[in-house]
């Protein structure tokens, strides 16, 4: 078994040579140098330049040597298409590999696997010599809510889903609601497929229906990929429809939002707007807040959430459902007492 100096010498190498260009004038042994130390390989010029000259015996390079500082590259015609990845293309890897496993189909996914192993065992490899590669341990992204648990997926539901979106073919589906707890059979036209959290959801319009629905996929119970293809309401652009918040659930219509908020949660705001046109007037007590918000089940979770510190003054339908959310909750915790 090689020794750990041993594996950091053929990596190094290794990376040398996919870095070398297939032409005059080449790439001097500094510069060189400079590209390795970017990748994650921390070496000096001296040993470039020996490792260089040690790969000259063994592959068709090539040495400018008409002027100096010399250029090295592949001989012409003679470069090598090497495999393997990069310090930077293995941390890509290793930050989105959990991010894109819902959202990519299997036989993709598949396709990946043996990367995304390479990823791994490459910067668990250089993760003592280089700061690069101990990157992905200094890192992260969270949730800024509570962190649920992800529900179990069917792995072959989400594979027929992915199937039938990437085929544009319908699907007959069994699907049970969240709310009344029933089975439905469905005709879906498959749209998109969207990560919102811990929980993945297929976008899509039932049968001849043109309104565009969310769908959990951990709640569908059973799948059939049809033969018959899909159909796409006219306009339906994924962009276009994460930005009109209906990811957020609810009606996706835009609502002026006039609050008073105390000191503490205008500070957040001040640093962290709801809105491109959020305005904040200070007050002896606390803020003016007036801002343009997607009227969603999002938003009422945010402003139950900020209760202590929010008192919504308009629309009065949305401060009237606030208040009976809050008078229920009172009486739940009032009988419990």
């Amino acid at each position: 078994m090689p020794t750990h100096s041993t594996r950091r010498a053929i990596s190094r190498q290794w990376e040398l040579l996919k870095l070398l260009p297939n032409r005059s004038p080449g790439l001097t042994a500094a510069e060189l140098h400079q590209q390795l130390e970017g990748a994650g390989h921390r070496t000096t010029k001296r040993t470039v330049e020996r490792d260089l000259i040690e790969l000259s015996s063994l592959f068709p390079l090539h040495c400018n040597d008409k002027g100096t500082p010399y250029g090295w590259y592949w001989q012409p015609g003679r470069s090598i298409d090497l495999p393997g990845i990069t310090v930077g293309e293995a941390l890509t890897l290793r930050l989105v590999e959990d991010s894109i496993r819902p959202l990519v189909p299997r036989l993709m996914l598949k396709s990946l696997e043996p990367r995304f192993s390479q990823a791994r065992q490459k910067l668990k490899a250089l993760s003592e010599e280089s700061a690069s590669a101990r990157w992905i341990d200094k890192v992260a992204s969270v949730q800024p809510a509570l962190n649920l648990i992800a529900p179990d997926i069917n792995a072959e539901h989400l594979d027929l889903l992915q199937r039938a979106l990437l085929e544009d073919l319908q699907l007959l589906c069994q699907y049970r609601s969240a709310n009344k707890n029933r089975v439905h059979e469905l005709t879906l036209n498959p749209l998109a497929l969207v990560q919102r959290g811990q929980i993945t959801y297929l976008v899509a319009c039932a049968d001849t229906f043109d309104d565009v629905r969310l769908y959990a996929v951990h709640r569908f119970e059973a799948v059939t990929m049809l033969g018959q293809p899909g159909r796409r309401p006219a306009g339906f652009d994924l962009p276009d429809y994460i930005q009109s918040g209906a990811m957020q659930f609810g009606v996706p219509q835009a609502i002026q939002l006039h609050a008073w908020v105390d000191p503490a949660l205008a500070k957040r705001l001040h640093e962290t707007p709801l809105s491109e046109d959020m305005t904040l007037i200070a007050e002896p007590d606390g803020a003016r807040l007036t801002a343009t918000v997607n009227d969603s089940w999002e938003l009422k979770w945010w402003l139950l959430s900020q209760a202590g510190a929010i008192r919504v003054d308009a629309p009065t339908t949305l401060r009237q459902a606030l208040i009976d959310s809050q008078r229920q909750s009172l009486a739940l915790h009032d009988t419990a007492i």
